[in-house]
């Protein structure tokens, strides 16, 4: 059986600009979108901490190292400078593999640089760095 698996997340970005006038689609920091194992043109789901919005939309590789998070197009209505987004992928697996399969989870402070995550009991507790 095939099984829709979380393949990726990178947890509490900031949105660090939106802009109306492009395509369409999110733009995330080449050094995050590594981290996380996400390439460019990957869907993504984008759940808005600060709204709760919901999207669906593509990415874009963002400059290394810049911390860049930019909503594009419509998604710039979903999510706006400075809100807080957890950004997800998914992947297609048969359930032997998903039994194995650990996903990419990347925690980030809120200039979008990635922190180590202190987790209890499988709860986030506290960001560190």
């Amino acid at each position: 059986m095939n099984l829709t698996i979380l393949k990726s997340k990178i947890h509490r970005a900031t949105v660090t600009e939106a802009n109306l006038y492009y395509e369409g689609s999110i733009t995330i920091d080449r050094s995050l979108m590594d981290a996380a194992n996400i390439l460019p043109y990957e869907q993504v789901h984008i759940f808005n901490l600060t709204n709760a919005e919901r999207f669906i939309t593509y990415v874009i590789e963002g400059e290394k190292d810049t911390g860049v998070i930019c909503t594009n197009g419509a998604a710039a209505h979903c999510a706006r400078k400075g809100d807080t987004l957890i950004i997800v992928s998914f992947a297609q697996m048969l359930s032997e593999e998903a039994s194995k399969f650990k996903p990419k989870l990347v925690y980030v402070n809120a200039k979008n640089k990635q922190v180590d995550a202190e987790l209890i009991d499988g709860k986030l507790v506290k960001l560190l760095g």
